[in-house]
């Protein structure tokens, strides 16, 4: 996974950048980890190593860290971290997949190329699938602030405590604010795309978005980069960028990625599979290469919108345990963008 960030920004997004790469470390779906290191920049090694800590106190992967300006030459640098690599994937391989309950899933929620059906076919669909899980015992990410605006009430209403429900909004209040402060806000979260498909305003955009999560209570809200994976419907403050999120999504411990998609779009990610729902059957005709289900169904009338959500919780089913590879695996479409929030420095 390779970035343009450690150094030459602020603290806080060096400290969240080694929070994010912790998350990957420390995530299910990683055997191990290679890092490499300049040595002199913000993100040092011993901040990576306590957002570890923090988040799996009992960490015990082969994890191995080369410091450029300590090993000398990029030649040596690099034969010595592929040597080490190698050993680490004798550990991976001796990895062996074994029997696990539906309450193992963590789903991350995610849309992109939103169109005007959105909202009322592959959102609420995977909102049901949403439900279905948390009564399992699993758990499910809900982000993309910028595209909760809107529907604030609503949802601060079905948080479990009222401190919950005031760290949203606070989350909320202050995300728009920095927006503002720089010349924008949430109100310019629709894209041109999304406008010329009805979506003309972010409080619209955010009605379809937010039925993803489904109507189950709201269990916990973590800011950026911190772990949302607790039994039950999380919030993650993340912006509305479809990789940022998603990049996001995985490092709170997110295992499977359901997005969903009214005009397309190829995103993936490196370690978690991402599944692609189409919300209209045109788009998904027209773009099959990228797509894996499609729920223009509902608007066709083929099928209910609780018949489409069984087969989207099979289908992700079926590739959490293997027997099934999503387009965004196969075409390799491995994007991981960190979230950037101050300034460079």
């Amino acid at each position: 996974m390779t970035h343009e960030f450690g150094c030459g920004g602020t603290r806080q997004d060096s400290d969240a950048l080694c929070g994010l790469l912790a998350g990957y470390i420390t995530h299910p779906n990683v055997a191990g980890a290679t890092v490499l290191s300049l040595g002199c920049q913000h993100a040092q090694v011993s901040i990576l190593r306590a957002e570890i800590e923090k988040r799996d106190p009992h960490f015990d992967k082969p994890l191995y860290i080369f410091e450029h300006q300590q090993e000398g030459t990029e030649d040596l640098l690099m034969q010595k971290a592929l040597k080490a690599t190698f050993c680490g994937l004798v550990f991976a391989n001796s990895q062996v997949r074994q029997p696990a309950p539906l309450s193992k899933l963590c789903i991350g929620l995610e849309c992109g190329g939103s169109d005007g059906f959105s909202g009322i076919s592959a959102n609420p669909a995977v909102g049901l699938v949403s439900d279905i899980v948390v009564a399992l015992g699993g758990s499910v990410i809900l982000s993309e602030f910028p595209e909760l605006c809107g529907v604030e009430q609503e949802l601060s209403e079905r948080c479990v405590d009222e401190n919950t429900a005031k760290k949203f909004i606070q989350l909320m209040k202050s995300y728009n604010k920095q927006a503002e402060d720089v010349g924008s806000g949430f109100y310019m979260n629709p894209s041109p795309g999304n406008i010329r498909d009805g979506l003309i305003t972010d409080a619209i955009k955010s009605a379809g978005a937010a039925k993803k999560g489904g109507t189950s209570p709201i269990v916990h809200v973590a800011d950026y980069p911190e772990l949302a994976n607790r039994q039950g419907l999380n919030l993650l403050c993340t912006p509305g960028n479809d990789v940022e999120s998603t990049t996001a999504e995985v490092a709170a411990g997110a295992n499977v990625v359901l997005f969903t998609t009214g005009l397309g779009t190829p995103t993936g990610n490196p370690i978690t599979p991402v599944i692609k729902v189409s919300s209209n059957t045109a788009t998904y005709q027209r773009m099959q290469d990228i797509i894996d289900i499609n729920c223009g169904t509902i608007i066709d009338g083929e099928e209910s919108l609780e018949e489409a959500a069984y087969r989207i919780l099979d289908y992700v089913i079926a590739v959490a345990s293997g027997k099934e590879t999503p387009k965004s695996v196969l075409l390799g479409q491995d994007d991981f963008i960190p979230w950037r929030r101050g300034v460079s420095l």
